[in-house]
């Protein structure tokens, strides 16, 4: 049953993800998008943190540190790279080559790491999904390929690849609420420079409230959660692919909400996507036994 749940949090989580793009349309146009990102990661580390503290379920006893300063450093590089590479070259190319990445170099890093070699499954449901991302992102109506923000996004799509391989370790010993606010406190004490160098006055304001809130707690604290749990039985490749439900959630909301039109060839990519999920789903790999997996 543990197992049948996986796919779905990570879902859930890519879900929650896929709201970003949309919410950070709503922010004052003061806000800068790095920091926007630390805002976030302060706001979703900080509350996780006071929820673990007043549940009384911090116990740092055998708390493996490498582990731990991997995954946040990660993180913390994540959102710099990411944002920049969606200024440089756009949100379409930045996001897609982040997205699309990911998965790709995650094989690699358990193929190399941990020597498992991906499954055929994974192999067909990557490529299709990755396709499904080239082809929706066709719909922009502009284009730029700069090489800085393309380097800039490969380097996101690593850091996420290895925050997926080394949560995966974390939670066989701690629970998966522990270990992401941990990770994510970590981040933001990582990022907390931004918070000083960028002006911030845009917090003040109602919308850049809701943003932030919105970002920090629903995005950052819920998704990763949610993505941690998944974790637990999934693999970080598998779960990394199911993650480019993401760019699928965005394309959505961006014709639902923000009145945003998908021409023929991007419809093609959303069905590709959907294919490529369904086949992760529909034929997930051996459950991989676990150490000892605490809250999940």
């Amino acid at each position: 049953m543990k197992q049948t749940w996986g796919p779905i949090l990570i879902l859930l989580a890519a879900f929650l993800w896929g709201t970003t793009g949309t919410a950070q349309t709503f922010a004052p146009e003061n806000a800068h998008p790095i920091a926007i990102g630390a805002a976030r990661l302060a706001v979703g580390g900080i509350s996780l943190l006071l929820i673990v503290l007043l549940l009384g379920k911090l116990n740092m006893k055998n708390w493996p540190i490498k582990e731990t300063l991997v995954a946040s450093i990660s993180m913390a590089i994540f959102q710099p790279l990411f944002f920049s590479a969606v200024t440089i070259t756009g949100v379409a190319i930045g996001t897609v080559i982040t997205i699309g990445s990911a998965p790709i170099l995650s094989g690699i890093l358990e193929w190399i790491f941990l020597k498992k070699s991906p499954s055929k499954v994974w192999r067909y449901s990557t490529g299709l999904s990755i396709v499904g991302c080239l082809l929706l992102s066709l719909n922009k109506g502009s284009v730029h390929v700069d090489p800085y923000g393309i380097l800039m996004a490969l380097g996101a799509g690593l850091a996420f690849a290895f925050y997926a391989l080394v949560s995966r370790k974390l939670i066989e010993n701690h629970s998966s609420l522990s270990v992401v606010a941990v990770v994510f406190t970590l981040s933001a004490i990582f990022l907390s420079p931004f918070l000083f160098i960028y002006d911030m006055s845009w917090m003040m304001e109602f919308s850049g409230v809701a943003v932030t809130l919105h970002l920090g707690i629903v995005t950052t604290g819920i998704a990763y959660l949610l993505f941690a749990k998944g974790l637990a039985t999934v693999p970080s490749s598998t779960a990394v692919t199911l993650s480019l439900g993401e760019p699928l959630t965005a394309a959505i909301f961006g014709v639902f909400i923000l009145k945003e039109k998908l021409d023929f060839t991007s419809w093609i990519g959303i069905s590709m996507l959907l294919l490529g999920i369904a086949l992760l789903i529909g034929f997930p790999r051996k459950k991989e036994p676990l150490a000892h997996t605490v809250g999940s």
